[in-house]
């Protein structure tokens, strides 16, 4: 495969707030912890970093900043390149500065629910104008729209720009019918972290992570130990970390893992509206989970 810098652990990184400004500082404090913990890459600007919430010059910043952090210790995924406007998307990757940005993650289109045949055109746009990589991402759960599995195929049949897939539907029947047909340099990874070692034992290569802003060494543990083949070691540490992915999404994500990082001393849970920060109650559910992982850790 020759895309090997994206097999294993991708983490989609938080946008850390204080008082409705990027915290820069933390950001910095947040990817150097990640990298120390393992992660192979890390995806900016994806659903877990509120994209939705920034401007456009927020978004720049943000990846300028991680650019500088990283400094090619790790490749770079930006996650700012969905739309359900076709067009406008088209404009806004012709125009954009892809300096230091290794490859994009792009959401199928959301709201419009295209039909496959829709669905295909609307990234053979985007392969057109791109002049990175492009790693498709399959959510119906935020798009409310599936990408087929036939469609996944045909897209990495059609271009060598199509490098891989997040595939978080958490249905491994599609998943698997993806590993069984699809060309041998394009890599399916994980965006469901509770499915992610089960995906790994049908072929699956790696995760693109929440929990891994939190827990990077376990979840990094995880995914290599399965990769390398050992199942008893990628057992214990997804049985040891399972119980915590009920809290981190109880009220959405990211509301649960920015209260996660706030645990860890990593700024503040703030997070921007229409999110709202998460209860007392459930506050102190996560809180206790999270610590009893870091005492048997």
């Amino acid at each position: 495969m020759k895309h090997t810098q994206y097999i294993g652990t991708g983490v989609a990184l938080v946008t850390p707030f204080k008082n409705g400004e990027i915290d820069f500082n933390v950001l910095s404090r947040i990817i150097k912890y990640v990298i120390d913990g393992g992660a192979d890459y890390l995806v900016l600007l994806g659903s877990t970093g509120e994209t939705a919430t920034l401007n456009k010059e927020e978004a720049r910043d943000i990846l300028s900043h991680a650019i500088e952090v990283v400094d090619g210790q790790l490749p770079i995924v930006a996650g700012n390149f969905a739309g359900n406007n076709t067009k406008e998307l088209v404009r806004y990757i012709e125009q954009f500065d892809f300096t230091g940005i290794d490859a994009i993650l792009s959401s199928s289109p959301g709201y419009v629910k295209p039909s496959q045949e829709g669905i295909y055109r609307h990234y053979m746009a985007m392969e057109k104008a791109s002049p990175v990589p492009i790693i498709l991402y399959n959510v119906p759960g935020r798009t409310q729209s599936n990408m087929d599995w036939t469609t996944t195929v045909r897209l990495a049949e059609a271009s060598s720009k199509f490098i891989g897939i997040k595939e978080a539907t958490g249905d491994l029947i599609q998943t698997t019918r993806i590993l069984k047909n699809k060309p041998e340099d394009f890599f399916v990874t994980s965006g469901d972290d509770e499915v992610a070692l089960p995906m790994i034992s049908v072929g699956g290569h790696g995760g693109i992570s929440v929990i891994g802003n939190a827990l990077p060494k376990q979840f990094c543990t995880l995914i290599s130990s399965a990769l390398d083949g050992d199942y008893d070691k990628a057992r214990d540490m997804n049985n040891l970390i399972y119980d915590l992915h009920k809290w981190l999404y109880i009220e959405g994500n990211p509301v649960g893992i920015k209260t996660a990082m706030e645990i860890l001393g990593f700024g503040t849970n703030e997070v921007r509206m229409p999110l709202s920060p998460i209860s007392s109650d459930n506050y102190k559910y996560l809180e206790r989970v999270l610590r009893k992982i870091l005492d048997l850790s």
